[in-house]
């Protein structure tokens, strides 16, 4: 039984771990002989390339992992696939169709087969009954048609601990990619928003087995390696254990410049467990938290368990020391959220000065309790994936619009990292909310009819330098200076956009200066970036050797122009 299983992943950077899970219980549990491809690409590949590296497999049967992301390309595939050869079995699993396999098998006919749930072991438990010709009905989680209309099985949640997927066929095809690890399966919370909780009780995998496994990523080329498991530190005492490994064998084990990423709940977090991470090396650890929200009666209508007061102390804790990269989340369109609401937990994620803050917006899932009952959660949604919010009882669709300019512009300018000397800057002399700010400056560009389609940088930074200047009248000098800090600090040009340019006598003996002293000298082969700050009377430059691995900036150096420069 010739079979393909292929996932279309949303960028080349990303790897994907279903396809190898599926491969590797093909392999263990089958009984008969096995021949399993795993076909990999992504949703901006033309669909006839991807179908190409398909069928030169000759596959009498072609399995899909389906996402949110990738369902509408991997149903034209699906479609194509058996207008080409109807012989041919298609099998979807994976999240998108799990809570929906009826919904499927009426709508596409080309599609034969639904599994819900985990599939290592009804994938290959489905190969065989094809292969042998047998009973379909003893496959855990399958859905398909049958002489009685639908068989329809509850999706298949396992106890056991699933095989292994790190073959060295799936190390060598990692190229560097981001690396996916997980040390356990479920999550011990049940937000209505999310899928998660429906995956059956936390089901932890061995120790040891975490262990090897996170030095077999580490040392497979991959500079990410991001643990998928819901709340890493659902277990705390597991938790200690594995980020103390991690540390512990940082620069020797485990090569530097390998990033570790954690998903974790961060009201949860001990001191223990917080001292321990402010010893990690600079880079080695990105941690995301989710906070959704700071409105508590948003969070109880959600089942989100927080204790808030206690999730900001210890965000505080983690930022402080500036050696790991911190990431947290908001969603916009929760129930109860109004625009003043969603504004005010905007703020205050924003005073923590993060990393990055994602600005999500809900998304109504297949077979999250949020679109299964809609009573309790009232709100439209577009009916094509992503199923994003349209408007709610306390959001109207209007005011999700304009957030959403507004989160472009937060992250073109925040998230992004290029501007936030500036943007702290014009808050601090403005002083006004964060959230006020992002809202302002993307009306100013559709007002002004800028466009921000493709824009190249240097185009949008002039936008975000006249909105300041000429629309708030903030001093053009300063801003003009904090810009080009922004500047050097993140763009190893080292060439400044023309609107930041100044021609100035001086600037040849900064360098001349600099390079007389041994300690300010350029070194061989290292780019330097110089520029002259006016309301400081003083010099900036940047040497572009390696940037801050949790900031992603170059280090700046600041000189008097009085002591360097002694005719001044």
């Amino acid at each position: 039984m010739h079979t393909v299983i292929c996932c279309l992943n949303s960028k080349y950077i990303h790897s994907s771990l279903a396809p190898w899970c599926l491969l590797a219980g093909a392999k263990a549990y089958s009984r008969y002989a096995v021949s399993v491809k795993v076909v990999e690409g992504t949703v901006n590949e033309p669909i006839s390339a991807v179908l190409a590296r398909i069928t030169e497999n000759v596959p009498q049967v072609v399995g899909f992992c389906t996402y949110i992301w990738n369902v509408t390309e991997v149903l034209e595939l699906a479609e194509t696939l058996k207008q080409q050869n109807s012989g041919i079995r298609i099998i979807l699993g994976g999240p998108e169709v799990g809570y929906r396999a009826q919904e499927i098998l009426e709508k596409y006919p080309f599609i034969d087969f639904v599994l819900s749930g985990e599939g290592e072991r009804p994938f290959a438990q489905l190969l065989d009954a094809l292969t042998a010709g047998t009973d379909l009905s003893v496959v855990g989680g399958l859905c398909y048609r049958d002489g009685c209309g639908y068989h329809i099985s509850a999706p298949y949640l396992p106890t056991e601990e699933p095989v292994s997927p790190y073959s060295e066929e799936y190390l060598q095809t990692l190229h560097g990619r981001i690396a996916y690890l997980e040390t356990s399966r479920g999550c011990p919370y049940s937000c209505a928003f999310c899928l998660s909780g429906r995956c059956g009780t936390v089901r932890f995998f061995d120790l040891e087995r975490a262990k090897e496994n996170i030095l077999l990523l580490a040392s497979s080329g991959a500079k990410t390696v991001k643990l998928v498991d819901r709340t890493f530190n659902a277990d705390k005492h597991r938790a200690y254990v594995l980020f103390s490994f991690i540390i512990e064998n940082y620069g020797e084990k485990i090569p530097n410049g390998v990033c570790f990423h954690f998903e974790i709940a961060g009201d949860i977090l001990d001191e223990r467990i917080i001292e321990l991470l402010n010893t990690a090396p600079v880079g080695a650890i990105q941690l995301e938290i989710g906070l959704q929200s700071f409105n508590e009666t948003t969070l109880a209508a959600v089942s989100r368990e927080t204790n808030t007061k206690r999730l900001i102390a210890n965000i505080e804790k983690l930022i402080a020391p500036r050696n790991i990269h911190i990431h947290i989340d908001l969603i916009a369109g929760l129930p109860y959220e109004d625009a003043d609401s969603f504004a005010d937990s905007f703020n205050r994620a924003f005073a923590l000065q993060p990393d990055m803050l994602q600005f999500g917006f809900l998304k109504l899932l297949y077979g999250a309790p949020m679109r299964e009952n809609c009573e309790q959660y009232p709100c439209t949604f577009s009916e094509v994936p992503p199923y994003e919010v349209l408007s709610t009882p306390w959001l109207t669709a209007g005011e999700l619009q304009r957030m959403h300019r507004a989160e472009d512009a937060f992250d073109r300018v925040w998230n992004s990292g290029r501007f936030r000397r500036t943007v702290n800057f014009a808050l601090q002399v403005l002083n006004t909310a964060p959230f006020t700010f992002f809202i302002r400056f993307s009306d100013w560009l559709l007002e002004t009819k800028r466009s921000i389609q493709r824009v190249p940088l240097d185009i949008y930074s002039e936008y975000l330098f006249l909105f300041l200047t000429d629309f708030l009248q903030l001093d053009m000098v300063a801003v003009r200076d904090k810009m080009v800090c922004d500047r050097l600090a993140t763009n190893a040009s080292g060439v400044l956009p023309k609107f930041l340019q100044r021609q100035d006598v001086r600037l040849k003996a900064v360098r001349t200066a600099l390079n007389a002293k041994p300690d300010t000298k350029l070194q061989k082969g290292v780019k330097r970036a110089t520029a002259i700050l006016y309301t400081e009377n003083r010099a900036v430059y940047a040497d572009y050797t390696a940037p801050n691995p949790v900031t992603g900036e170059y280090g700046l150096h600041f000189v008097p122009l009085a002591t360097t420069l002694k005719i001044f």
